[in-house]
């Protein structure tokens, strides 16, 4: 399951007191910050990740301070030697303070094999609070150290530098059977939709540095943005008619569909039938897995969020609901539409209860829609009394929302 820790390392001040409570409110996985005092205000039921005040910041030149020769020939201020002591205390402190002092996960950076061993290390010691790694990945010596924390600790926090998810991919591909989770630092909710959806199976978590309360609402919105499962109905044709010429829509999306999927499409916003995707062979032209020839542009389809489209409104960009035989969904993105005129059918079907449900599709053979099971039937072949799978909606529509007032489709 996806999570977010949201660092306030960069919220503005004025805005940190209402991004903390959102972030509690919505339940984020956890807020990570260099105020261990502020960590230690927050509720057990989010994680609390605290990060060392860096060396870098800490130690920054002051006047009068003196540059004094370092180890290894490297020059250091006084202040920079300091803060870099008050830096090592912290983290010493945080990793020995007994589980429940306000601090739930230390974060600590690593560059070198031996940091990351280090981590490694106090991990595997009894008692402490667990350390976990952030990496800055810039370069194939940082990308392969990644991937090494990746499979060694239980969290590892990457900051990738080139906007490319190749990298990514690479470190996912080598932790794919590794306990640990993987978190990625983001910089906006269109690269964290985008970092969730790499490979398929995306970063396990990410880090987001919220500017208000409301990004911390949207990308909650983003966490919980799933697509149900469908309780499919089945439908008993009563007749089928050729109605004439009309036209009708191909719905081409940027998904392979399996052979047993579909959308669901119907005449009326109450009822729809599962129409078949070209991924079954066909004697006179090849197969087209990414289409379904869906019906007249009249047809309403079902979409994300429970909200419908005319099939004349569906157009590049757009995401609908691929539907399979035992109601599983995803969401598939179009590709395009192609609107044309063809010779039309008029299938009329009923439910159990009697409910009807209508689809007007292109009347030709290779129009095909799905069965129980996932038989795939010929619409042209139809017959009085063959069962169809389909959806019966629960609400009426308004501008594709579901909504509860009297609305009757003939």
């Amino acid at each position: 399951m996806r999570f977010a820790w949201i660092d306030l390392r960069e919220v503005p001040r004025p805005q940190l007191q209402a991004v903390v409570d959102a972030a509690i409110h919505t339940r984020m996985a956890g807020v990570l910050a260099t105020d261990a005092e502020l960590l230690g205000t927050l509720p057990p039921t989010i994680t609390r990740v605290l990060v060392p005040a860096s060396p870098a910041t800490a130690g920054a030149k002051k006047p009068g301070d003196k540059e004094v020769q370092g180890t290894g020939g490297t020059k250091d201020t006084k202040g920079a030697k300091e803060a870099k002591s008050a830096v090592d205390a912290t983290s010493s402190a945080a990793a020995t303070s007994p589980a429940g002092a306000g601090i739930d996960i230390l974060l600590r950076q690593f560059s070198t094999q031996d940091e990351l061993d280090a981590l490694a290390a106090d991990n595997r010691a009894a008692g402490g609070t667990p350390a976990v790694g952030l990496i800055d990945v810039r370069d194939d010596r940082t990308l392969q150290l990644s991937c090494a924390g990746a499979v060694a600790l239980p969290y590892t926090v990457i900051r990738f530098a080139d906007p490319t998810k190749i990298p990514l991919e690479i470190v996912l591909a080598a932790a794919d059977s590794a306990d640990g989770k993987l978190v990625t630092v983001v910089d906006d909710l269109e690269e964290a939709a985008i970092v969730f959806d790499v490979l398929e199976r995306g970063s396990d978590g990410i880090l987001y540095a919220p500017r208000s309360a409301d990004e911390v609402f949207a990308l909650a919105r983003l966490l919980e943005a799933t697509t149900p499962q469908l309780e499919l109905s089945t439908l008993t044709v009563e007749s089928i008619r050729h109605v004439g010429l009309g036209d009708r829509v191909c719905v081409d999306t940027c998904s392979h569909f399996d052979e047993d999927e579909g959308i669901l499409v119907g005449s009326y916003s109450s009822g729809f039938v599962l129409c078949c995707s070209e991924t079954h062979p066909l004697p006179y032209m090849p197969t087209r897995p990414f289409r379904v020839n869906a019906g007249a542009l009249h047809s309403y389809t079902l979409g994300p969020d429970n909200r419908t489209s005319y099939l004349s409104e569906v157009g590049s960009g757009m995401a609908l609901l691929a539907v399979g035989a035992d109601g599983r969904t995803r969401r598939v993105v179009v590709g395009r539409a192609k609107l044309e005129s063809r010779p039309l059918l008029e299938i009329r079907t009923h439910a159990e209860d009697g409910q009807l449900v209508s689809l007007t599709v292109q009347d030709d053979w290779h129009v095909r829609v799905l069965g129980p099971g996932g038989k795939v039937l010929n619409v042209t072949e139809l017959q009085t009394g063959d069962e169809l799978l389909g959806y019966l909606a629960q609400d009426k529509r308004h501008v594709g929302l579901p909504i509860g007032e009297f609305c009757k489709e003939v």
